[in-house]
């Protein structure tokens, strides 16, 4: 498990009124981690963008996508965290039907941020045609980092949109 901890610099209002440590926390696979890593890094890079402190971000790993669900409801059940995002690269390995895994790994996600009521972010991704040559891996890690800009828009838009909420 690897973390880049630092002490909250903010707090995120809840529903019930109590409050949320300003921090997320980043679960990625380790499975295809050369691709994997670059959602993190194109959060990181959106999250600096955003003005929001990059220090109150912590990452995390697991050894493949199937592990992220608990992981980040493990997380959120903590309170540190004002949201979880979860990140990886599920691909058709031949033995078992790919789909099937990544549905499952955000139908996780999804029941993990409905119970804890912590916003959950999924860069799950799962190619239709994946080979690992040179072009498929430089087009996904590209597309990695593109989806991680996208997922810290969202969650930083999430925790203003849940604030404003609470305060109504």
């Amino acid at each position: 498990m690897t973390q880049a901890a630092s002490k909250p610099t903010l707090e995120f209002p809840t529903a019930n009124g109590a409050f949320r440590a300003g921090r997320i926390a980043f679960v990625h696979a380790l499975w295809h981690a050369d691709i994997v890593r670059e959602s993190y890094t194109g959060f990181m890079e959106e999250i600096a963008k955003l003005d929001f402190p990059p220090e109150t971000v912590e990452r995390f790993e697991t050894p493949g996508a199937f592990e992220i669900p608990l992981h980040a409801q493990t997380l959120a059940r903590t309170g540190r965290y004002a949201a979880v995002v979860g990140a990886a690269f599920v691909v058709d390995g031949g033995i078992y039907r790919h789909e099937f895994v990544a549905q499952t790994v955000v139908q996780g996600l999804m029941q993990v941020q409905l119970a804890t009521e912590t916003p959950v972010f999924s860069v799950v991704l799962t190619p239709h045609n994946y080979q690992e040559t040179e072009v498929h891996n430089a087009f996904f890690q590209d597309h990695f980092r593109l989806k991680g800009a996208e997922a810290a828009r969202a969650c930083i838009g999430t925790l203003e949109s849940l604030a404003r909420l609470a305060a109504a």
